[in-house]
């Protein structure tokens, strides 16, 4: 007796019941894997991203949006703020380091950062090919840039204005790809780094060509998107921020303040979808428990044929066990398949370089957790479903008698 050909021939006999079954199921995985996978990602941005910055001290405006332009890269700055005003802060006895970043521009949607040489102790990142940026208009590339882009040492490009990608306002200046640095799986993976002279060049050469400004005063009005400071002791943190923004016009956040606050916040959609996923799991799992009880019933009789000729009350119940577990298996592709469509389409819907390195794959614990949760109940329905096998009499069936 082939057990998997009478499953199959089962399954293909309501297709409706095991549509419904397959679907709903597969729904509820998406949903809880989705979920766990974007809390997951989220925290690491949070843990992994930080890096050394303590504070960020930038220009007054929303604290979350200065944190996320900052730190996260994935946001507009609040503003800039005068890059001699903060070298004043940096000389702060307190401070370890302060390490000026400045940005405006992109090339194919990738931030371009100019900095100096600590900015890449704040994540601990090496070069991997060629050498540090020392002269103007040269560039360094984080790893996923240069694999995205294709680029390697040597080449040259042209960056555009702004943060989002465009050909329009491209600017004259081409950077030179100097270093490529090795992969990090943080935020500088996906940014282009150069030195603050180059970034003040090129804005100062597009005034030029407009109107003409003095050496003298282009360097007094040297500007920085921002500030990142890392303290010698965690002391500081409970009077530099309140320092800074009461005796000046910046201000000074704590990023991981600011970052826990906002995954507080999202926890709560996060639930939601959580329990919405629970509640569909619930749903697919009484539908499957209906299918193989409706198929258990209306097939009696040739079941009891089936026992008449030698098959054994397990065969039976392995029947039932099979078309359960092939409805898991296609439920779990199906899931897994909606989650890749899903992110997919909502990464590229952002039409940003912020998508890349955001999402982070699942560790084989989560996914064996949740696997392990909807295994189970899956086997309960079909424990439930077959029942009647082990109640069944042969004879009152097979004479018609109820």
């Amino acid at each position: 007796m082939n057990i998997w050909s009478i499953s199959l021939q089962n399954i293909r006999s309501k297709p409706l019941y095991t549509f419904l079954s397959i679907f709903t199921l597969s729904l509820s995985i998406a949903l809880l894997l989705g979920v766990q996978q974007l809390k997951t990602s989220f925290k690491n941005q949070i843990e992994n991203n930080l890096g050394k910055i303590d504070v960020v001290v930038g220009a007054k405006g929303s604290p979350l949006q200065l944190v996320l332009a900052s730190v996260l890269h994935i946001d507009n700055p609040t503003g800039n703020i005068s890059y001699n005003e903060a070298k004043k802060i940096s000389k702060n006895p307190m401070i370890k380091s302060a390490v000026p970043i400045s940005y405006g521009d992109n090339y194919k949607g990738f931030r371009i950062v100019g900095t100096t040489k600590d900015f890449t102790t704040l994540y601990n990142a090496e070069l991997e090919s060629g050498y540090r940026n020392e002269k103007s208009m040269e560039v360094i590339l984080g790893n996923t840039v240069a694999q995205e882009l294709n680029l390697n040492l040597g080449d040259t490009f042209l960056s555009a204005h702004g943060l989002v990608e465009n050909t329009i306002a491209l600017h004259a200046d081409k950077l030179t790809v100097v270093g490529i640095l090795k992969p990090t799986q943080k935020v500088i993976d996906r940014l282009i780094i150069t030195n603050l002279e180059s970034i003040w060049e090129v804005h100062h050469h597009d005034e030029e060509s407009h109107e003409e400004h003095n050496h003298e005063n282009h360097d007094q009005e040297k500007e920085i998107t921002s500030l990142l400071i890392n303290f010698k002791s965690p002391r500081a943190l409970l009077t530099f921020p309140r320092k800074i923004n009461k005796k000046t016009s910046l201000q000074a956040i704590l990023p991981i303040y600011e970052l826990n606050k906002l995954y507080e916040y999202t926890s709560i959609g996060f639930k939601t979808i959580s329990w919405i996923a629970y509640l569909i799991l619930i749903i697919s799992c009484v539908a499957i428990f209906m299918s193989l009880y409706k198929m258990v019933k209306e097939r009696s009789f040739d079941l009891a044929i089936l026992r008449t000729y030698g098959a054994t009350n397990f065969q039976l119940i392995k029947t039932v066990i099979y078309e359960g577990l092939t409805i898991i298996l296609f439920a779990f592709l199906l899931g897994i398949l909606l989650i890749k469509i899903g992110f997919y389409i909502l990464f590229n819907y952002m039409q940003t370089s912020a998508r890349i390195n955001i999402l982070q794959e699942l560790s084989f614990e989560h996914i064996l957790q949740i696997g392990l949760l909807i295994f189970t109940m899956v086997i309960l329905s079909i424990t439930m479903a077959i029942y009647p096998i082990l109640k069944m009499n042969i004879s009152t069936i097979l004479s018609n008698e109820k």
